[in-house]
């Protein structure tokens, strides 16, 4: 069984914990709490093959910041969540995709943008079209999700477990393999 090391990075409050602990446990947090670093495994089958996910929830305050280097450094993907109800979270993703890349030194780095909270359609700041315009722009999957109602949270998960496995293909020259395309 393959063991895949993800990391969850983004601002304070955009529920990188929620999602987190909505997939391993299938309950919602309430109440938040900031979070300095969580650690969290869980079994998981993509594509009929079974993986342990161990999920590392990053702090989001910025006096943690200093540790990210050393998360990055450890991780193989990287789930980038904003609130879609909070521009400066949405600002406050680039410079960590920048650190990841930095660290990681490599531009291709299996990483999922998110834009979460889209239970919370009616205060949107960050419209659809702009995650998904950055997201193309770094050539990565987004989604957008909600930790309270489940929306797209497995989705999620087994989409990053997705880009690992294809970031540890062999290069192939930009041709698709039939055999692991999921209709």
């Amino acid at each position: 069984m393959r063991e895949y090391k993800v990391v969850v990075l983004g601002s304070g409050g955009v529920g990188k914990s929620a999602l987190t602990v909505q997939f391993v446990t299938g309950t919602f947090i309430e109440k938040y709490d900031p979070t300095i670093e969580d650690f969290y495994r869980k079994e998981i089958e993509v594509d009929c093959s079974p993986s342990v996910l161990e999920i590392l929830d990053t702090a989001g305050t910025e006096q943690f910041a200093s540790m990210r280097d050393l998360y990055i450094k450890n991780g193989q993907g990287f789930i980038l969540v904003y609130s879609l109800v909070n521009q400066q979270s949405f600002q406050d993703i680039k410079p960590m995709r920048d650190q990841i890349v930095r660290v990681k030194r490599y531009e291709k780095v299996p990483l999922i943008l998110v834009g979460n909270k889209v239970d919370l359609e009616s205060e949107r700041e960050v419209l659809s079209a702009e995650g998904r315009a950055l997201a193309q722009e770094w050539g990565c999957p987004f989604m957008e999700t909600s930790a309270k109602s489940k929306t797209m949270v497995d989705e999620l998960f087994a989409e990053i477990v997705r880009q690992m496995n294809y970031a540890s293909l062999p290069e192939k020259q930009d041709q698709c393999c039939t055999t692991c395309v999921v209709q």
